[in-house]
């Protein structure tokens, strides 16, 4: 890959990250390539007008921290096409993330300028907020990017919330949910909130979604796959006691008022994703962070 510019995205709250944010940036400096770097606390409205004060575009984003500071930085850069490498640093062992073995030996500029790397293509998810009784019904109230998830749950913090909420599917009510919450996750998604909440681990290669019910009083309420061409479309029930808030990623949104309602459909540019051909690859990374056995003849050879 042949760049000349570079963002350095750091975990705001990490003194490791700031570090190696440090040496990520002479690292690149000894090779002639502009950097600038950005705390990962920083919003969508605000990139453009810092990437506009930096005086360049970037060609690529090297973002240090966890899958938590990648999602933001993944947010954030939704409407920009910029590949992104995350390196791990100071987070647990991620799925989203290349080793920061890469980064210390250096070996991570070798990589990019030899193209020892494959772009992988991420689904994102749009969730767009409309006021049902607004006059002009299809104007957005809010709109937001997910790269794993979105979800609902209730607003108040009292013990055993519960809400209620009605989903359709390509214009057909399919069910109402009564319980803790909903999510709708992406393949990427699927190890994170879903996969806690007993949903299905789904490939990243597969495009598809995920809806999830979180704690949900009815045992027919079960996890569902849906192509992820289709539109689903989220309502408060207006029987239900309470609000309910929209999350993304792990970050809260908004409250869903009684009136709102939320169509989430695959989003129009995917995250692109940069990934060593020399890291582990995803089943190796199932196998390490969900602690399975792997290949037991590899642990107990025989003499």
């Amino acid at each position: 890959m042949k760049f000349s510019s570079v963002l350095i995205v750091y975990r705001s709250d990490s003194s490791n990250a700031y570090e190696a944010s440090k040496f990520c940036e002479e690292v690149l400096k000894a090779k002639n390539i502009k950097t600038n770097k950005l705390k990962s606390d920083f919003h969508k409205d605000e990139i453009e007008k810092y990437l506009c004060n930096a005086g360049f575009q970037p060609n690529i984003g090297i973002v240090l921290g966890g899958d938590g500071t990648f999602l933001k930085c993944a947010n954030a850069l939704a409407h920009y096409d910029i590949p992104l490498l995350s390196i791990n640093i100071g987070g647990n062992l991620g799925f989203l993330t290349q080793s920061k073995d890469f980064l210390f030996d250096k070996s991570f500029i070798e990589i990019l300028e030899n193209e020892e790397y494959i772009i992988d293509f991420r689904n994102r998810l749009k969730c767009n907020i409309f006021n049902g009784r607004a006059r002009h019904e299809k104007e957005i109230i809010k709109s937001y990017d997910a790269l794993n998830d979105f979800y609902f749950k209730s607003v108040e913090e009292d013990i055993s919330p519960t809400n209620q909420i009605q989903i359709e599917i390509d214009n057909e009510k399919v069910n109402e949910y009564k319980g803790d919450g909903l999510i709708i996750s992406t393949s990427t998604g699927s190890t994170a909130y879903s996969m806690a909440a007993g949903g299905p681990i789904v490939h990243p290669n597969v495009d598809a979604m995920i809806i999830n019910p979180i704690c949900p009083m009815s045992l027919a309420s079960r996890p569902i796959v849906i192509p992820n061409t289709s539109k689903v479309v989220i309502k408060p029930v207006k029987k239900s006691k309470g609000a309910i808030k929209l999350w993304r990623d792990g970050s809260k949104c908004m409250t869903i008022k009684e009136t709102y309602y939320c169509e989430i459909k695959k989003g129009k540019l995917p995250c692109k994703i940069i990934k060593f051909k020399k890291s582990a690859n995803y089943y190796n990374t199932l196998i390490k962070k969900l602690a399975w056995k792997g290949d037991l003849s590899l642990k107990n050879p025989k003499n």
